[in-house]
């Protein structure tokens, strides 16, 4: 067998950049391999890199283990010392000062002290600011689903502090691209504002640093950095519940910032009027600027988020493909990515092109799972009981408005949903016909952009679905 190391290193050096594979996997080195039931020990040169790694490629690397040795394999990071791998001589070359690549020793060693130069500055600038580089407007897929949030979001980019989108609270379902949108505001803000103090943090890890300003008594300290900020980018704010004195400080920092013109973006999985355990004090802030939703992508974009990632990952998807991933996994962006790298690991691990059968074989299991997962009879009775209606109306011919309504969001939730088709849906609610859940899947699409309330039920039903 192929020494698993060298079979992952390549994969990863068709996956990232080359600038991302020197930088954070070719100074890796594993240990254990030899008898990998027990496990594999990664060694990491410093804790950046050991820190960086294991919040990006540790998931990837125990994969493709698992699927090397065919069985569920354990991956530890620890620290160790930089070991490169030497590259042997080439074929009757006798010049132990040159490599099999042409370039003299002396050459490598100062293309391996700028890598490190590079790393360290990657190092200081994300200490300084969480931003995630990679994370930025050119590369966001733009669709219906997020069109408002990322032209609100730019706008923020261009005139931070100064328009009345202050704060902008985006908020969606997980893995839509909120993380994305925040970061990509960050990063514009200081290409075009580099004097400009900008803070991405996670309200976790806020919250961990009112807990330590509350152990260490630094609040004075804590106070002063939080309003010395130019920009704010706080995702995830919903992780507050319950944490009052976390809640009392934001509520500070927040009126500080605001006073003085400065920018706040927050991220949440809700509409701020209903996230549960926060101070009414707090929500009413938040509806001061201006508020919008991402929504799960269509179709169309589902296809195009999966041909650009595929792209970045040199691989050429042919769209027959894109669309049958794109047809079957409707929740979010991250369910795709999975769901694409499950197809492209599958194909190099089984040394075959990617095709329409061979994505079926890959993501049979995960297909499965979300077709079981979610139904018309389980998308009926979670719409009766969200409106206090019997199933039985969904499917008799009342046409009250209390009735009618519920019954077209129903329709609309089981085609967005599921894969049935039209006809089928149409059975499925009283042996309907197929031209009335196409004009009932059509009236809830324009109602949505026009009534807010009727657009937060159907996306509470949605993530209700899906949990």
């Amino acid at each position: 067998m192929a020494s698993f190391w060298s079979a992952c290193l390549s994969q990863f050096e068709q996956e990232l950049p080359p600038q991302q594979f020197s930088t954070w996997i070719r100074p890796l080195v594993l240990q254990g391999e030899e008898d990998c039931a027990r496990g594999l020990r990664l060694l990491a040169p410093n804790g950046f890199i050991l820190k960086w790694v294991k919040e990006r490629y540790l998931a990837r690397i125990e994969e493709l283990a698992s699927e090397h040795f065919s069985m569920p394999v354990n991956v530890v990071l620890s620290l160790g010392e930089r070991v490169t791998p030497p590259n042997p001589p080439a074929p009757g070359t006798n010049n132990p000062a040159q490599r099999n690549d042409g370039r003299p020793i002396a050459a490598l060693a100062a293309a391996a002290v700028s890598a490190n130069s590079l790393a360290e500055r990657d190092r200081t600038a994300y200490e300084k600011t969480r931003l995630i580089k990679t994370f930025t407007f050119d590369n966001l897929i733009v669709g219906k689903a997020n069109d408002l949030a990322r032209a609100a979001s730019r706008q923020v980019s261009i005139n931070p502090g100064e328009t009345t989108y202050n704060p902008l609270f985006i908020y969606g379902g997980a893995g839509l691209g909120k993380t994305h949108l925040i970061h990509a505001i960050g990063n514009h803000i200081l290409d075009n504002y580099p004097d400009r103090v900008v803070r991405y943090v996670h309200a976790e890890d806020y919250y961990s640093d009112v807990v330590r300003a509350y152990q260490q008594k630094s609040f004075d300290v804590f106070k002063r950095y939080y309003r010395s900020l130019d920009v704010l980018l706080l995702d995830d704010v919903q992780f507050f519940n319950g944490k009052n004195r976390t809640q009392e400080e934001f509520f500070y920092v927040y009126n500080a910032l605001s006073e003085t013109r400065k920018q706040i973006v927050i991220s949440c999985d809700t509409y701020p009027k209903n996230i549960s355990g926060l101070e009414d004090r707090l929500i009413t802030r938040f509806d001061w600027g201006l508020t919008v939703q991402i929504e799960p992508p269509e179709t169309e974009m589902r296809v195009a988020i999966l041909k650009k990632k595929a792209e970045g990952d040199g691989v050429a998807l042919d769209d027959e493909v894109a669309f049958y991933i794109a047809k079957h996994l409707r929740s979010n962006v991250r369910e795709l990515e999975g769901a694409l790298k499950k197809v492209l690991a599958y194909s190099a691990f089984h040394g075959r092109l990617i095709s329409l059968d061979l994505a079926k074989e890959a993501l049979k299991d995960v297909i499965g799972a979300v077709n079981r997962q979610i139904t018309v009879d389980n998308i009926q009775k979670t719409v009766a009981d969200y409106y206090k209606i019997k199933v039985a109306d969904l499917f008799s011919k009342k046409r009250t408005r209390v009735i009618v309504r519920p019954r077209q969001i129903a329709m609309w939730l089981t085609k967005n949903l599921t894969t049935l088709s039209y006809p089928a849906i149409g059975g499925a609610f009283g042996g309907r016909d197929h031209t009335t859940v196409l004009h009932a899947v059509r009236t809830i699409d324009d109602l949505r952009t026009k009534e807010n309330e009727l657009n937060h039920d159907v996306h509470v039903l949605q993530q209700v679905l899906k949990s």
